[in-house]
């Protein structure tokens, strides 16, 4: 389930759609962990998560990270810190419930002359990337910290080319998503003895998003958002391991003009390194 949620944040990073669409699209998203030895093993960490001795640590543990010393020690690893952070808050939820404080909510996107700023709202991987076209990379921001991570390269790549081959069926089956008609493909593909299935619900209404472009991004091994064989843009995908499940659907498409400064790395910011960015 770890790598699904990574494999989701790569698909929310790596949504290079927009050619001419300038705006803002939201995303809700659904997880849910189906594998009764993964659920048991989540149940059982809830029941230690909410145990008195437990939770007396996890309040030491706050307030040594409060502590100046610790603080300094941390700020050598910001990215670590940070992991901590949302690991704390998604623990110490106000739901109680350890796996769905864990779990992103949903994500928005802002587009605007090919760059892309995603926001994922809530779980372990809270926060903010930007893609930026012109320089062909990825950063994730902390503006509370004032410091951005440049990530590992990726995407449409050679190893992209070499991945898992997928077979895509179209259907006959049709929805309304945001009042735009949407037909249903089927993508099937083996990965590491696995059979991953996705149902990605597509439109052609929508003319000004660069589907070509959506092709060559991946969302985690050999996965992608769209696929050779597939017309219009994506507004659903519901994903199934047999580890969980995963549901995305698009909630709303604003297009309206945005800042140039929303996609650009402030002058104040400091790079770090290290723990998922680029050594």
């Amino acid at each position: 389930m770890k790598k699904l949620m990574i494999a989701m944040l790569t698909l929310a990073v790596s949504q290079v759609w927009a050619q001419g669409f300038e705006g803002t699209i939201k995303w809700s998203m659904k997880m849910e962990i189906t594998d009764p030895a993964m659920k048991a093993k989540m149940e059982e960490g809830q029941q230690k998560m909410n145990d008195p001795a437990n939770q007396a640590k996890m309040k030491e543990l706050q307030d040594k990270m409060n502590d100046p010393k610790f603080k300094a020690m941390m700020e050598s690893n910001p990215a670590m810190k940070a992991q901590m952070e949302n690991m704390m808050k998604a623990q110490q939820g106000g739901s109680g419930d350890m796996m769905s404080n864990m779990m992103p909510k949903g994500f928005t996107v802002k587009m605007k002359d090919g760059n892309v700023l995603t926001i994922m709202e809530g779980g372990m991987m809270a926060g903010e990337m930007l893609r930026q076209k012109d320089k062909d990379q990825t950063v994730r921001l902390d503006r509370d910290k004032k410091t951005y991570m440049v990530m590992p390269s990726g995407g449409g790549g050679q190893g992209a080319a070499s991945g898992p081959q997928p077979t895509v069926t179209k259907t006959s089956e049709t929805m309304k998503i945001l009042n735009y008609n949407c037909t249903k493909y089927v993508i099937t593909m083996s990965e590491r003895g696995q059979t991953i299935t996705s149902n990605i619900w597509t439109t052609t209404d929508i003319k000004d998003i660069d589907v070509k472009a959506m092709a060559k991004q991946r969302v985690g091994r050999g996965q992608s958002l769209f696929y050779e064989g597939m017309e219009g843009v994506p507004l659903r995908i519901e994903s199934s391991t047999p580890q969980g499940s995963t549901v995305m659907e698009v909630t709303e498409i604003k297009k309206e003009s945005l800042k140039a400064s929303d996609f650009t790395i402030p002058s104040d910011f400091t790079e770090t390194k290290g723990m998922f960015g680029r050594n």
